[in-house]
C-alpha cells in the first residue's frame, strides 16, 4: 500500500512538471509569458549526476527549520555536535504569534508584526553555543540587508524597517498566517481556483526575486504567508530571507529535504528555488508534502525519519533512470 502510495505521488509529481514547463499546460497557460519561459529555461532538469546527500561545511547534516521544533529541549536534538543551552530571548513586546527554531513572531500592535530572535545575542557562553547564536543574528542581518534589495512586491512580505531597541525587524502582519498551517487547518474547503491562483503568486515571487539577484534558498510552505486583501481574497506572500543569498550576502541556508534535490551540489543557484517551487506547488495541490501523508509532523523522530526516507527515494530514482 506505501509502495502504491509512492508511486502515486510520483507520478502526480511528473504531471505538474508537465503543467509547469509544458506551454499547452495549464500552469503553462495561466502564468505570465516572462515567468513562464524563465521557470521553463531555469527549471530543466538537464543535471542528473552522481548523487550524494549534502552536508554542511561542518560535515553535520543541516539543521531543520520547523515549527515542531519550537521548545529548545526538542531543538537540541537535531543541532549539530553537542552544543550548550543559548539563552532563550523573550521580548516584552506583545501577543506572540509564532516561533520557530531561531525566530519569534510577535505582534506590536495591530497589523504589525517584530521578528525577534530565539535566543539573546548577549550570550557569552560555550563557544559552539555562542557560534550558533551569532549565526542566527548574521541571518537578521543578511535578511535586511536583502529586504533592501528586494523593496516592495505584492508578492512580498511588506518589510517596513528595523527598530532601534533593540534592533529587530518590523513587518506588516499576515492576516491568515503561514500557508502550511491554513492547509493543515483548512484543506477540504480549499477548491481548486484558489491552489492555481496560489501556484501562479508563488511563481511570481520567485520570478521577482530572481530578477533581483536573490535567491531564497528555503521554499518551503511556512516561509509563504496568506493575507486577505480589501475583497477578502487569500494572498500568498512570499517572506524569511534570513538564509538567502545575493552575491556575497550568503545566508548559508538551503532547503529541507522534500524541498531539495540530493543529487545537487550544496550550493544555492536559481535552480535549487525551482526544485523547491515545484515541491511547493505539490504541496498546494494534494495538501501535503512530497511522499508525507496530511498533517503536520508529530515529533523531531518523525521529521527525521522523513528526511532520510525521500532523500534516498529521491537518490534511487536518479541511480535507475
Amino acid at each position: 500500500m506505501l509502495g502504491h502510495f509512492w508511486r502515486c505521488c510520483s507520478a502526480f509529481h511528473e504531471l505538474l512538471k508537465y503543467y509547469l514547463y509544458s506551454s499547452f499546460g495549464l500552469f503553462g497557460r495561466m502564468l505570465p509569458l516572462p515567468i513562464r519561459n524563465y521557470l521553463f529555461t531555469r527549471g530543466k532538469s538537464d543535471d542528473i549526476e552522481r548523487c550524494r546527500h549534502p552536508l554542511a561545511e561542518n560535515g553535520s547534516p543541516a539543521v531543520a527549520k520547523n515549527d515542531v521544533l519550537g521548545s529548545s529541549e526538542e531543538y537540541r536534538a537535531v543541532l549539530p555536535g553537542k552544543i550548550a543551552d543559548p539563552v532563550l530571548y523573550e521580548p516584552q513586546l506583545g501577543e506572540t504569534l509564532s516561533q520557530g527554531s531561531t525566530s519569534l513572531i510577535v505582534r506590536l500592535k495591530p497589523g504589525i508584526v517584530v521578528k525577534c530572535p530565539r535566543y539573546s545575542w548577549g550570550y557569552c557562553g560555550a563557544a559552539d553555543a555562542s557560534s550558533f547564536v551569532k549565526d542566527i543574528k548574521r541571518s537578521f542581518e543578511v535578511e535586511e540587508r536583502l529586504f533592501d534589495i528586494l523593496g516592495t512586491y505584492p508578492r512580498i512580505i511588506c518589510y517596513i524597517g528595523i527598530s532601534e531597541e533593540p534592533r529587530e525587524l518590523l513587518f506588516g502582519e499576515a492576516s491568515d498566517g503561514n500557508l502550511q498551517a491554513y492547509i493543515d487547518q483548512h484543506n477540504d474547503a480549499i477548491d481548486l481556483s484558489l491552489r492555481l491562483k496560489w501556484c501562479c503568486q508563488a511563481a511570481e515571487a520567485v520570478h521577482y526575486i530572481h530578477q533581483k539577484g536573490v535567491i531564497h534558498s528555503d521554499l518551503r510552505p511556512e516561509n509563504l504567508l496568506l493575507h486577505s486583501d480589501s475583497k477578502s481574497k487569500l494572498n500568498l506572500l512570499l517572506c524569511d530571507f534570513g538564509g538567502s543569498t545575493n552575491g556575497d550576502i550568503d545566508g548559508g541556508h538551503l532547503p529541507d529535504s522534500g524541498f531539495f534535490n540530493p543529487c545537487k551540489p550544496w550550493v544555492s543557484t536559481e535552480a535549487v528555488d525551482i526544485f523547491s517551487l515545484g515541491s511547493v506547488f505539490y504541496t498546494i495541490m494534494t495538501g501535503h508534502w512530497p511522499y508525507k501523508s496530511p498533517g503536520p509532523f508529530r515529533s523531531v523522530a518523525e521529521k527525521n525519519d522523513y528526511e532520510e526516507r525521500v532523500d534516498s527515494l529521491c537518490v534511487s530514482k536518479v541511480s535507475f533512470s
